[in-house]
């Protein structure tokens, strides 16, 4: 029985070397956006790696029961009684419950002061979540059921809310997601790092990630990146024509 753990080391090995070579040589995620969709990425790749290892462990045992210990139609008497290993379960204990506790640190709470920075913003723009659309308020109070636009390279902070039912503000393209729930104001900030729109990329859109009813789906809302200048300019057309 200990010299079948023999191939499903080198397979475990060679599993972990080929799945860590994908994650370094493939990029499996949307094109980033925001300064936060970089922070939200590079936990992803981390996470990656770290669960390479696990999931190569289970392919080589799942690899080498289906070569040695298929069944042939003929039935075979139970193995020996196996003893637990204490060595091998304290060495389990000892290595998960320190990269439970790192990725808790990094890049749970790291990644999450990262992402909120600091308090203060640029501008402050107001998102109202309702069945099954979205209504965005500007600074100086214009309003939009059709389009979020936001400035390039400046800081904003999103305060969201909901009329009706929970719903969940989430762009895509700025990896950021907070919960839009009725009489509450949750907040989540960005820092758009180029300009698009959603013919560029189909992620910078505004899209409900919270299951809302029967609309729930189709709740989304394009999101344009412009410049300073630009986005002011906005601001005060959609004012005047209101």
């Amino acid at each position: 029985m200990r010299r079948s753990w023999v191939p499903v080391a080198v397979l475990w090995l060679g599993y972990t070397v080929l799945m860590m070579w994908a994650v370094a040589q493939f990029n499996w995620l949307p094109e980033q956006w925001a300064i936060e969709a970089e922070v939200v990425d590079e936990a992803m790749v981390l996470l990656q790696y770290l669960g390479a290892p696990v999931m190569a462990l289970v392919l080589a045992v799942m690899t080498w029961a289906l070569i040695a210990w298929r069944s042939n139609g003929a039935n075979r008497p139970d193995g020996p009684p196996q003893r637990d290993n204490r060595t091998v379960l304290t060495t389990w204990l000892i290595v998960t419950s320190a990269l439970a506790i790192f990725v808790v640190i990094n890049p749970g709470f790291v990644g999450l002061a990262e992402i909120r920075g600091e308090p203060s913003a640029d501008y402050v723009i107001e998102v109202e979540a309702a069945q099954f659309f979205w209504k965005v308020t500007y600074p100086n109070g214009t309003e939009s059921f059709d389009e979020l636009v936001v400035p390039s390279e400046r800081r904003v902070r999103y305060d969201v809310t909901s009329v009706d039912v929970n719903h969940s503000f989430w762009i895509p393209a700025f990896r950021i997601k907070i919960d839009a729930v009725a009489g509450l104001t949750t907040q989540a900030f960005a820092t758009a790092e180029h300009e698009g729109g959603i013919d560029d990329d189909i992620n910078l859109r505004i899209q409900c990630a919270e299951l809302c009813g029967a609309g729930h789906a189709s709740m989304a809302m394009p999101v344009r990146v412009v410049s300073d200048q630009e986005f002011n300019e906005y601001i005060e057309t959609l004012g005047e024509g209101e």
